[in-house]
């Protein structure tokens, strides 16, 4: 402040001579440092440099960014094993039963009329020492219907047949009819005789049928007498007073429970039936065997 007072004192070419002057002395210190203060000066502009030369991303070799993926490209497709395909494809034997062909599904909904010729041995225990005995025999024929369908089903079970079978020879209330159930669904009381609780859905399940190859092998296991739903029947007629047939019979005949064992064995097919029936009533009273002969109708 004082150089500059003293400069606007001073004549005006001691003037231009100083301030030619002074230029050259500030470019002076600069180049030279002034000193060893200004080394340190410089040397810290020269790590100053430096560093912003590293600092600062290189433009010869600048980096590549990654590429995004587009969230609109489509995935990869996982390729499906071949195993899974021969897993989920049903071998040729296992497709369902056409109409005509050989599996029993085939013959459901299958309905046969004809004939059932019919003998029955009957029995009694009149005799002195009450053992049982024959009392006679006769022979008959009947106008019958064989109804084949799909096994029943009832609550959460299935019936355990091919098919299930309806026989019947005669009307229900004639004498000497005869009936064939594989299979009912109870829904007449949700209690059986001895008051135990039972499902009114329940599916019972009377014959063991076996069929292949055109030939059926059917036995009754279970009469389910114990459920009280008897429904393979044999209907004959009884006395009106036991050992005194002179007393007559009871009209309509009387419905006699078949028992366990019973066959009915032979043909049947979708061309028709042909087929025999052999067993007895759960009483002992009857023995029968009939062949029943049956078309599709």
């Amino acid at each position: 402040m004082a150089a500059m007072t003293q400069g606007r004192s001073m004549p005006g070419s001691a003037r231009r001579r100083l301030t030619a002057a002074v230029p050259g002395a500030l470019l002076c210190a600069a180049l030279a440092g002034c000193g060893h203060g200004g080394a340190a000066a410089s040397a810290a502009s020269t790590a100053s440099a430096g560093t912003l030369t590293s600092a600062a991303p290189s433009s010869a070799a600048p980096s590549t960014p990654e590429p995004t993926p587009s969230s609109a490209a489509p995935a990869t497709p996982t390729p499906t094993p071949a195993t899974e395909e021969a897993a989920t494809t049903a071998p040729a034997s296992q497709e369902p039963a056409q109409a005509g062909g050989s599996a029993a599904s085939a013959l459901w909904g299958k309905a046969y009329s004809g004939t059932a010729s019919i003998s029955v041995d009957v029995y009694d225990y009149c005799s002195t020492d009450g053992s049982r005995r024959l009392a006679g025999s006769r022979t008959y024929s009947m106008n019958s219907t064989l109804h084949l369908d799909r096994p029943r089903t009832g609550g959460d079970q299935s019936e355990n047949n091919p098919f299930s079978m309806l026989f019947a020879a005669g009307a229900p209330s004639q004498a000497g009819a005869v009936s064939f159930w594989s299979s009912s669904v109870s829904t007449v009381s949700s209690q059986d005789l001895a008051g135990n609780y039972r499902d009114p859905n329940l599916l019972l399940t009377y014959w063991n049928i076996g069929w292949s190859g055109g030939r059926m092998d059917a036995t009754l296991t279970d009469p389910h007498a114990r459920e009280a739903v008897v429904l393979n029947l044999l209907n004959w007629p009884g006395l009106l007073v036991a050992c005194r047939s002179d007393l007559g019979q009871m009209p309509g005949g009387f419905p006699h429970a078949l028992a366990a064992g019973t066959t009915f064995t032979g043909r049947l097919d979708g061309s028709g039936a042909s087929l025999t029936a052999r067993g007895g009533t759960t009483d002992g009273v009857v023995q029968f065997r009939f062949t029943f002969s049956g078309t599709p109708s």
